[in-house]
């Protein structure tokens, strides 16, 4: 194989299309990078090998990116791991930045996912290794550690973000237990037997609250809430990225190392590295208003994870998260048997897996950039009628996941409690990472006593869960640290 076959039309014009589609996926709340990736394995299995995983890789790296322009436009997340790009972004929309905040959103994206891939290049056999010694009782400090994420990201109040991330813990227990198999919190409910998904209640906590806070101002109805020219500033993006290089790639290193994590995904690479750039920030104050560090950190780290979890799905046959286990499904197709002989028995493949990854990062600058101004209209309209556009994707990205009507009732239920919660100024995104980790945490703490006879000591005794307890603890600490010590510079002075 050479680098000239994956530019032959078979391959190139199902790649590029395929691409478009992610754009378009991903872009509307509710239908998931996943989901798209769903949709072309099936079409992917009547290509050749390379053509098929052109198409599978080119989506998933550009719905990755896509589900932060409706987040950054709409403060509606087309994707989980976009819940992020609300928290600055969409504050940089409203300032009239939005352009350059999805420029810098996009090039980012490229970049981390080229630091992704490389790293999947350069150091699978030694990553996948290190992430296999992750037992239930590394997992369950992990989770831990992502929910500790929820100090960091609350806007100066420690104890409301603890509240909404324990709020988003109780919400992950309803439904079946997993253990016992007894229903928890469902009122015999058959529906809840399933638990909350987590799609509805993120479109209803960061979508269809923003239509009730707009229904509410009615004197603000005219306006709409992202201002300025849409433009895509390039070389200014480029400028504050160099600036800010030390973020992108810390978060990039991040994001590639949580990847490798069987189970844990670009949504949790995003929060992790978005609350390790504020609490390492100069200006952390500034988090949440419109940063350009909370723009730069989580959108280098979602992508960077997706070549990350292809280090334990090729080195050991381990999906890193949804999206490789149907890659896995299409390597068998293939006749492809992932583990460490795929690298001897099928060179040729992997060599053009590995050139497929890498430049679809420059296709990714192209469609995205084609995508960000499709959906830049958005800027011209006034809120009046962004609210009935954002309801309706609200409804439709709701249903879409289980074609449930009932879905679309825990969407208009967490709206109203999104509503709610920023009125009394309690933060929402803690309470979704509480969601997220929930399942994570409850599970290998009860996996992890249950293997102990109920002895906390190994959570504690183990190195690297030992390290993650000191991690958590400095996470915690460094604020009144720093505090106390800027006191004691002020009294010497």
């Amino acid at each position: 194989m050479t680098i000239m076959d994956l530019f032959c039309p078979e391959v190139l014009i199902p790649w590029i299309l395929s691409m478009l589609l992610g754009i378009f996926v991903g872009g509307i709340p509710g239908l998931t990078a996943t989901m798209a990736v769903a949709l072309i394995a099936p079409i992917s299995y009547y290509m050749n090998p390379l053509a098929g995983f052109a198409m599978v890789l080119g989506v998933s790296f550009t719905a990755i990116f896509a589900g932060d322009i409706p987040a950054t436009l709409l403060k509606m997340p087309g994707t989980p791991s976009s819940g992020t790009a609300i928290l600055d972004g969409y504050e940089l929309a409203k300032q009239g930045k939005g352009g350059l905040s999805l420029t810098i959103d996009l090039i980012c994206s490229a970049l981390g996912g080229l630091v992704g891939v490389l790293a999947l290049i350069l150091l699978a056999p030694f990553l996948a290794n290190f992430a296999l010694k992750f037992t239930h009782y590394e997992y369950f400090w992990l989770g831990i550690f992502g929910l500790s994420i929820a100090a960091i990201l609350s806007k100066g109040n420690t104890i409301r973000g603890l509240i909404s991330a324990c709020l988003g813990l109780f919400i992950s227990t309803i439904g079946m237990d997993a253990t016992t198999g007894y229903p928890r919190f469902t009122f015999g409910s058959i529906e809840l037997l399933g638990g909350i998904e987590f799609i509805p209640a993120m479109i209803g906590l960061f979508g269809f609250s923003e239509v009730l806070n707009i229904v509410s101002s009615r004197s603000e109805l005219k306006n709409s809430g992202v201002k300025g020219d849409f433009k895509l500033p390039f070389k200014e993006a480029l400028a504050i990225i160099w600036d800010n290089k030390w973020t992108f790639i810390k978060s990039s290193i991040i994001g590639t190392f949580i990847g490798a994590l069987p189970g844990a995904g670009a949504d949790i690479a995003a929060w992790v590295s978005y609350g390790v750039a504020k609490n390492s920030s100069k200006e952390p104050e500034k988090f949440g208003t419109g940063s350009m560090e909370g723009v730069i950190a989580p959108t280098s780290a979602n992508n960077a994870s997706l070549g990350g979890t292809w280090i334990p799905a090729l080195v050991f046959g381990i999906p890193g998260d949804s999206i490789t286990a149907i890659v896995l499904g299409i390597m068998l197709m293939y006749n492809l048997q992932p583990g460490p002989l795929v690298f001897q028995n099928n060179p040729d493949i992997i060599k053009g897996l590995f050139s497929i990854a890498i430049i679809s990062q420059f296709f990714l600058i192209i469609v995205g950039y084609i995508g960000i101004k499709l959906f830049g209209v958005v800027l011209k309209l006034p809120q009046n009628i962004i609210a009935p556009i954002v309801t309706v994707f609200s409804f439709v990205g709701a249903y879409a996941i289980r074609n449930s009507v009932f879905d679309i009732g825990v969407m208009i239920v967490f709206g109203l409690i999104g509503y709610l919660l920023n009125k009394i100024n309690v933060p929402t995104p803690p309470m979704i990472l509480g969601i997220i980790l929930g399942p994570m945490v409850e599970n290998n703490l009860r996996i992890g006593l249950i293997k102990t006879n109920g002895s906390f000591w190994p959570f504690l005794a183990r190195p690297i869960s030992a390290i993650l307890v000191i991690i958590i603890v400095v996470l915690y600490s460094a604020p009144y640290i720093f505090k106390l010590l800027s006191n004691n510079k002020k009294r010497v002075n």
